[in-house]
């Protein structure tokens, strides 16, 4: 079953496999290379891995840049990897690390713990039974139960899917998944014979107790659309997905749903303070102090703010809704603020004076009583911008010049 999931048949394109026939045999053909030996193995077991690892970097250096399947071979390679430590060391009884449908398991040394089984849904008795939790995932199971896992890292889904379902519980009936859990396909009806059928919010679909726990979690599509942040009951899959995608900025509201800006206020304010921030970086990314004092560091956590205005994770929801984020995010925009208007000379000497009225302070694209010439980009007092009818003095100058004759 694990060698379908790590080292598939295309890794090899079907014309270069008859170019040499002393090319080693194509490990994701044979079953027995990817279980644990029984016994001894014989030396050519490694070689031919090793062999295979450097084939496999062959292709990802002959694939095109950022494609698919160079990312699909990355991933193999790795596997190969992992796989390679784990023959290595045939002395241990349980090796450290696994590698099985896309999961990456590692023996944890945690005896006082105790944890749940997500196959079994038994406990796991640290002292006395050796576990393993996925690095991608943090599926944790019995070294006994590692045989029958049937499903797939969810990592690996968070890479190659990175977006949400953004409809709420789409629920397609449990007679339409052959009264079948949607996960493991055991037998399942609402009476609960011979199985409880458990509905999962997220995905809409029906599923055993094994696969279901009646865990909780937020749902995206009810916050976009309801601005409902009550957690509801979640599939394993779907728990942990959500979890993995929780910090993700992949949610673009303005398209999904505009209209939640006229019945959020906080949505608002958190706009104005990113766009704010947006035109602050022009300023930070030109001035030695700011760099020094890495001062656009403060953003480290949530990215995206200073590289647009329009994407969202679905935590930075969750902080807007409980105030939180408000509240970190004006602290350091007056931060920001303070050392471009006040603290710093040159960022000062980059502020515009109102050429229309030509009174009053410095000012500042990210000023609240400002408007910027979206031809230009000069700033005016937004009084002056808007009763004044004439075209943008800068404007007006910098097209003067362009047809001014040259000089002879």
């Amino acid at each position: 079953e694990c060698s379908s999931q790590i080292f598939m048949p295309e890794l090899f394109p079907s014309d270069t496999k008859t170019q040499s026939s002393e090319r080693p045999m194509d490990l994701g053909l044979a079953e027995d290379h990817f279980s644990r030996p029984v016994g001894s193995f014989v030396a050519s077991d490694i070689e031919q891995l090793k062999q295979t690892i450097e084939e496999c970097k062959r292709l990802i250096l002959e694939l095109p840049e950022h494609s698919e399947r160079q990312k699909d071979t990355v991933v193999k390679l790795i596997h190969l990897r992992l796989k390679l430590q784990e023959l290595k060391d045939p002395e241990e009884d349980e090796p450290n690390l696994r590698v099985l449908l896309e999961h990456r398991f590692s023996k944890e040394k945690s005896k006082s713990v105790k944890q749940t089984c997500d196959k079994c849904s038994a406990i796991i008795w640290g002292l006395i039974q050796t576990w393993y939790t996925c690095t991608g995932c943090y599926y944790r199971c019995h070294s006994k139960c590692m045989n029958l896992i049937t499903k797939p890292c969810v990592r690996s889904k968070v890479s190659h899917q990175s977006e949400y379902e953004l409809n709420i519980c789409p629920e397609i009936g449990l007679d339409r998944q052959d009264y079948r859990c949607a996960e493991c396909r055991s037998p399942i009806s609402l009476r609960g014979v011979p199985s409880e059928a458990r509905q999962c919010d997220y995905t809409g679909q029906y599923y055993c107790g094994s696969c279901h726990w009646n865990d909780a979690a937020i749902v995206p599509a009810r916050v976009i659309h309801n601005w409902e942040f009550e957690p509801r009951k979640v599939c394993r899959s779907s728990l942990r997905y959500l979890a993995l995608m929780i910090s993700r900025p992949v949610l673009k509201l303005k398209e999904v749903n505009p209209l939640l800006f006229n019945f959020v206020e906080e949505l608002v304010e958190i706009r104005k303070l990113r766009q704010d921030i947006l035109l602050m970086k022009p300023y930070f990314l030109t001035c030695k102090e700011a760099m020094e004092a890495r001062l656009l560091l403060q953003l480290q956590d949530r990215q995206h703010f200073v590289e647009n205005d329009d994407m969202y994770s679905l935590q930075d929801l969750i902080d807007i809704s409980t105030g939180r984020l408000s509240c970190s995010l004006t602290e350091i925009h007056t931060v920001f603020a303070k050392h471009i208007k006040l603290d710093c000379e040159r960022c000062q000497a980059k502020g515009f004076v109102c050429e229309l009225c030509k009174e009053g302070d410095i000012l500042f694209p990210f000023d609240s009583h400002t408007s910027v010439c979206q031809e230009c980009s000069a700033v005016f007092h937004r009084d002056c911008y808007y009763d004044n009818s004439t075209t943008c003095p800068r404007c007006a100058r910098l097209t003067e010049r362009k047809h001014e004759p040259l000089d002879p």
